[in-house]
């Protein structure tokens, strides 16, 4: 059956941690402001740059309608204009670009004839000998609404992607409406694009491991109360500090104030169970022993009622026992030096068996620490030594090591062993393997429950002197 400690311990690993949640659900909106703030500062930076570029289209349309007039004629000493135009040099668009072939800045005044098809165009000298970039969809918005200017896609001469920019206006003595067309190459500006792009990326990844890392520690910070209640609750479990400081933040004083109390009515409720166990030892105890006293004869009757009386006497004493036992090791704090204890049930025991001439060697560090109540570490090693005593030949040994914060205690004997069977008998409550030695047969039974009770393990093994060897496990101290 596990003990109390290792599945307080599975419990407490399947929780869901505090911190992390704090962390990942800060984590998790920061990322997602971030992505969506590098997503919409990107498109807010390639619409600025395609306004800019729109911007400069505009102006040439506009300079493209300055630099225009009719085509006029003296007929019969009337003035004639027939819808024909003709451009002003001087007014013309200016840029260096427009005179460089297929530099990727283009303007064109394009004819429609009756069907609205394309039929003739001036352009930059930089159209070369290529058609002048035009965008269907755009050329049909701009007819519809002559004198206002609208932008589309399409491919420049050099193949290029350009931004166009058309606007029709309506000419005198003309079915059709004049389209001014200027385009400007767009692979700059989506260059551009990337670029700030990819900055944004790298910067806003820089921000966000920053954040995180703040985040972190804010919530480590945060939370350090927390760990630090934590730490003075096990302090006070292994007996190092009697309750609670009081100079925790105020948001946690409440809790601190309520596990003080906690602790110190689980102490008055272990102080009441102790005095009523003592109460009920001696309520017992002389109706038991006047049961014994009148049954003292040699009838059937008399013998059955002193068995009778015996039996109930040894439970008694081992309930009461384990009653005691179990109060004393639910206090918060128990805990005792084991050497000590030790040295001093050796040399009774020596003393108690010195017919035998026994010796019992002690390898105990002193740093060793029971965690629990004195009186139980006595009465277990105890029943031990005494147990190891009664069937040693003349050598006993007493171990202990704290390692990987258990404490591990083996006590030995060169006497007889057990087999796997009488192992499982002796640990029996009243299980007795000889009914010539003196006992109730309580003995190992009483450690096995004194050891669970103090969340430990006990196993019985060959010994290394070649009797028996028990080891027990315990929660180092």
């Amino acid at each position: 059956m596990p003990s109390r400690a290792l599945l307080q311990d599975k419990h407490r690993t399947s929780r869901p941690s505090l911190a992390r949640r704090l962390f990942l659900g800060a984590a998790l909106w920061s990322l997602v402001v971030l992505v969506v703030g590098t997503i919409l500062l990107g498109a807010v930076y390639r619409a600025q740059a395609l306004r800019l570029l729109e911007q400069e289209i505009d102006r040439t349309t506009i300079e493209l309608t300055r630099a225009i007039k009719p085509v006029e004629r003296v007929e019969a000493g009337r003035l004639i204009r027939d819808g024909r135009i003709t451009t002003t040099n001087g007014v013309l668009p200016e840029h260096p670009d427009f005179g460089v072939p297929l530099s990727g800045r283009y303007w064109a005044i394009i004819g429609l004839n009756e069907e609205g098809q394309l039929e003739g165009a001036i352009t930059s000298d930089s159209v070369f000998d290529s058609q002048p970039p035009v965008n269907p969809e755009t050329l049909a918005e701009a007819v519809s609404s002559p004198g206002q200017i609208f932008y589309g896609n399409a491919t420049g001469p050099n193949d290029e992607p350009v931004r166009v920019g058309m606007r029709a206006v309506l000419i005198e003595n003309r079915s059709q409406p004049i389209v001014f067309t200027a385009a400007m190459d767009r692979s700059a500006q989506q260059a551009a694009a990337r670029n700030f792009l990819i900055l944004l990326v790298a910067l806003m990844s820089v921000l966000a491991a920053g954040v995180l890392l703040a985040m972190y520690l804010q919530v480590r910070y945060g939370l350090q109360p927390l760990r630090q209640i934590a730490a003075h609750v096990n302090d006070i479990r292994e007996g190092r500090r009697e309750r609670l400081q009081e100079d925790y933040p105020s948001e946690v004083a409440p809790l601190t104030d309520e596990l003080n109390a906690l602790i110190e009515h689980n102490k008055e409720v272990v102080s009441r169970a102790q005095t009523h166990v003592g109460n009920l030892a001696h309520a017992l105890k002389t109706p038991i022993a006047v049961l014994m006293n009148e049954a003292s004869g040699d009838t059937p009757m008399d013998q059955l009622v002193r068995r009778q009386a015996e039996s109930m006497q040894s439970n008694v004493q081992h309930y009461l026992k384990r009653a005691q036992a179990a109060a004393r090791a639910e206090v918060l704090g128990a805990r005792c030096e084991l050497e000590p204890v030790v040295a001093d049930l050796s040399r009774l025991m020596e003393r108690l068996f010195r017919d035998k001439e026994l010796r019992i060697d002690v390898d105990v560090p002193e740093t060793a620490v029971f965690r629990g109540e004195r009186q139980d570490l006595e009465e277990l090693l105890g029943n031990l030594l005494e147990n190891a005593g009664k069937w040693a030949k003349r050598h006993v040994e007493v171990h202990a090591r704290v390692e990987n914060g258990r404490l591990h205690l083996n006590v030995d004997d060169d006497g007889p062993g057990l087999t796997p069977d009488q192992r499982e008998i002796a640990l029996k409550r009243g299980g007795r393997l000889d009914e010539q030695t003196p006992g109730t047969g309580l003995g190992l039974s009483i450690v096995s429950e004194l050891v669970e009770l103090h969340n430990g393990k006990l196993e019985l093994t060959d010994a290394p002197l070649g009797g028996l060897r028990v080891a027990m496990d315990f929660p180092a101290g």
